[in-house]
């Protein structure tokens, strides 16, 4: 296996010069060459809310890369899934991404509506057989592909920061909450997959705003600037981690992702920025729903998980998850610090986005 760069790139950007800082951030990798290639675009919530998913500077950015570097848009595969509690096609246009991709004539690939098949992979796994025991489903369309990850900069109930690695945790089928009772492990499983399927992977973060708190979904933003990039999913997590306030050490999937070889967290190379900033805004306080989340998968048995989400019960487990984020707390928390953001030059750039459809600055 050859030796993993262990680099992350990081720069400073602002709303003004967004694109160009992230043309600038990718000149730091090689030239893509005229082949199919994944973009992992990240849809954690249906509405728009500031950090949780992909947003569209960050999509047309890696496109206009893409298509300078001389890549057929035919060959620009994006893609994302739905969950339980999310609608891929609906979160496509509350982000803008429809409009981008229309733009540049790029079909969005959702995987919804893609063929799966079955994928077993070479390496020792730790949890994902044991879960998924009749077989492992993956997107047909995915494999063998280069792979370029699009997540943002926030952290994560379960996981305690989100960003490359567990982006690829949506590549999965509908049924992937199976794994939150194990999700560090499943995780890593992935990352082991991902090595197999695709010759490289590129993690692109964006830190133009950092989401806090009890994410992905439910959480506090502040401006932070930033754009991240690495060949290294571990070490540009590790990076987040840090960036945001957690200890990389105190995180299980990125010790199991070096310990494993699949990465580094303990020495990573910082190029691009002299001084890494530290928010110190730390996961520190769940809400009504992710105790919930939490009670249910770390200190219920697992005959009881089944029951709750796995059985016909399940709908109305997911109604209320669905009720309690896009009716209470959105409308009554949420869209309070939304309307906050929106009020910024990320905001005002955001919403161009929506009424023109690309950054025109």
């Amino acid at each position: 296996m050859p030796a993993l760069s262990q680099t992350v790139f990081v720069t400073k950007t602002s709303p003004d010069t967004v694109i160009s800082d992230y043309l600038q951030l990718l000149s730091n990798f090689p030239k893509p060459k005229n082949e199919p290639v994944i973009l992992k675009l990240n849809l954690s919530w249906t509405k728009f809310y500031p950090a949780v998913s992909t947003p569209p500077w960050a999509f047309e950015a890696t496109l206009k890369w893409l298509l300078d570097s001389g890549v057929s848009p035919k060959n620009i595969i994006p893609v994302e899934n739905r969950t339980v509690v999310t609608d891929v096609v609906a979160g496509a246009k509350s982000h803008g991404w429809d409009q981008i991709a229309k733009k540049y004539t790029i079909k969005i690939h959702y995987l919804t509506e893609e063929k799966y098949t079955f994928y077993k992979p070479k390496a020792k796994l730790l949890v994902l057989d044991q879960i998924f025991p009749d077989g492992i489903l993956l997107p047909e369309v995915i494999q063998g592909k280069p792979l370029i990850s699009l997540c943002t900069l926030k952290s994560h109930v379960f996981t305690s920061v989100t960003g490359a690695v567990k982006n690829y945790f949506g590549m999965l089928n509908t049924n992937r909450h199976y794994c939150h009772r194990h999700i560090h492990k499943a995780i890593i499983d992935l990352l082991q997959i991902q090595k197999e399927l695709h010759p490289t992977q590129l993690g692109i973060m964006d830190g133009s705003v950092l989401g806090y708190g009890p994410g992905p979904r439910a959480m506090q933003w502040l401006e932070s600037n930033l754009l991240l990039a690495s060949n290294d999913e571990i070490a540009l997590d590790a990076t987040a981690a840090r960036i945001i306030g957690f200890n990389p050490v105190d995180i299980e999937f990125l010790k199991l992702g070096e310990k494993l070889g699949l990465g580094n967290y303990s020495k990573v190379v910082i190029k691009g920025s002299q001084k890494l900033p530290n928010f110190q805004v730390g996961f520190k306080k769940d809400t009504f729903a992710s105790r919930g989340q939490k009670f249910i998968y770390h200190h219920l048995p697992q005959w009881v998980e089944n029951l709750l989400l796995r059985s016909f019960i399940a709908p109305w487990s997911y109604s209320a998850s669905n009720l309690y984020h896009d009716v209470y707390w959105y409308k009554v928390v949420g869209i309070r610090r939304k309307q906050k953001y929106l009020s910024t030059d990320w905001g005002r750039l955001f919403q161009s986005y929506l009424t023109n459809g690309s950054n025109n600055s």
